[in-house]
C-alpha cells in the first residue's frame, strides 16, 4: 500500500484533512476525557499524519468543563513535532489564553444566524463580527514572528436548527467583512447538517470568487447523511481544506440527531480513493479511534472504513501514476 510515513519529510498534499475532533467532538458530549487520554489521542492523531489539529477551546470552563483542560492540552501537542496546534477562542481573552498556552492557529466563530450567535457565544452577529475584528488587530499588534493565523469558522453557513434557511448574501457579506477586517481566512461552516451539494458548490464558489486565497475549510456535519457529498461538492468549488472528526465524534447541541461531524477516516477514504493526496496513513487512522474507546466507554463511534476495512488492493493517491 506504501503508506505516507509521518515522520518522513512532509509529503506533498492535494487536500489538508484539518482533525476537529478534540475541540468539536469532545466539547458536544456530556463526559470529559482525561487529558492523559486526550493528549494520548492528539499524539495518535499526529502519528497518523494530520498536521492540522484543533485540540480544545478556550472558554469559561463553567460553560464547557469538558475543555478545562484546553491550555495543557495545548501544550502537550506543540511537543509534536511537525504538527500545527489550532484552538477555537469565541472571544479577545480566549485569543490571549490560547496564544500564551502555545497555539499557533486561533479558530473564531462567527455564526450567520444571529439567533444562533446569541445562543452559542451570547452575542448578536454584529458583535461576534467586532469581537474578530479586535482580535485581528491585537494580533496585529504583536511582533511578527509571534502572530498566530487566525481564521474565521462562519457557522450555520448553509442552515440553521433556530432560525431556519440563511441568505446566501448575507454570508458572502459577511465573509467579505471579516476578510477585510484581517482575517487570514472564512470557514464555511454547515454547524447543523443542514446543506446539500448544489447549494455547498453554489455558496462557496461565491464566497470564493470574493475572498480569493482568504476562503478557508469547509467544515461539515453528517446529520442528514451528506457530510462527504458536500465535502467532494465543496472540493469542486476550489475548497483544499476539509474539517472532519475521528470517528465522527461531536454534533452540535442546537441540531436535535446530529450525528456528529464527518468522519476522519471516510474522508481521507475518500480523498485518497480519489486521487487526492492526503498524506495521512489510514491503518494509523483507525488505530487512533481505540483511545476513544478506551477513555469513553460506551460513546458512539461512526464510520464506515473502520468496519469494512481497506479495500484488497488499494493504492494511496501518492502512488497513483
Amino acid at each position: 500500500m506504501n503508506p505516507p510515513t509521518a515522520n518522513s519529510a512532509t509529503p506533498v498534499t492535494d487536500v489538508r484533512v484539518r482533525e476537529v475532533g478534540p475541540r468539536d467532538g469532545l466539547q458536544s458530549i456530556a463526559r470529559t476525557m482525561p487529558t492523559e487520554a486526550k493528549n494520548r489521542w492528539v499524539a495518535a492523531l499526529a502519528a497518523s499524519g494530520l498536521r492540522t489539529i484543533e485540540v480544545g477551546s478556550f472558554v469559561p470552563p463553567k460553560l464547557l468543563p469538558q475543555m478545562a483542560d484546553a491550555a495543557a492540552v495545548v501544550q502537550a501537542a506543540r511537543g509534536l513535532p511537525g504538527l500545527t496546534v489550532a484552538a477555537l477562542a469565541p472571544n479577545l481573552r480566549g485569543a490571549r489564553d490560547a496564544l500564551a498556552a502555545g497555539a499557533q492557529e486561533l479558530v473564531i466563530p462567527v455564526s450567520a444566524s444571529n439567533e444562533h450567535s446569541l445562543a452559542n457565544v451570547r452575542m448578536t452577529t454584529e458583535q461576534a463580527v467586532a469581537e474578530a475584528q479586535a482580535i485581528c488587530a491585537w494580533r496585529d499588534s504583536l511582533p511578527a514572528a509571534t502572530r498566530p493565523v487566525v481564521g474565521i469558522a462562519l457557522s450555520t453557513s448553509f442552515g440553521c436548527s433556530l432560525a431556519g434557511p440563511v441568505s446566501e448574501d448575507r454570508v458572502v457579506g459577511l465573509a467579505a467583512q471579516l476578510a477585510a477586517g484581517g482575517a487570514d481566512a472564512v470557514h464555511l461552516a454547515d454547524t447543523v447538517g443542514y446543506a446539500n451539494p448544489v447549494q455547498v458548490k453554489r455558496l462557496t464558489a461565491r464566497v470564493r470568487r470574493e475572498l480569493g486565497g482568504k476562503l478557508g475549510a469547509g467544515h461539515f456535519h453528517n446529520t442528514r447523511g451528506q457530510g462527504l457529498a458536500n465535502a467532494v461538492a465543496a472540493l469542486e468549488a476550489g475548497v483544499t481544506t476539509l474539517d472532519a472528526s475521528l470517528a465522527g465524534l461531536g454534533g452540535c447541541p442546537y441540531a436535535p440527531g446530529a450525528t456528529g461531524n464527518i468522519v476522519t477516516e471516510d474522508l481521507v477514504f475518500l480523498l485518497e480513493s480519489m486521487g487526492l493526496r492526503t498524506g495521512v496513513d489510514l491503518e494509523k487512522l483507525i488505530a487512533a479511534r481505540a483511545v476513544i474507546a478506551a477513555a469513553l466507554p460506551g460513546e458512539p463511534l461512526y464510520g464506515h472504513l473502520a468496519d469494512a476495512g481497506l479495500p484488497k488492493g488499494f493504492v494511496y493517491a501518492a502512488g497513483i501514476a
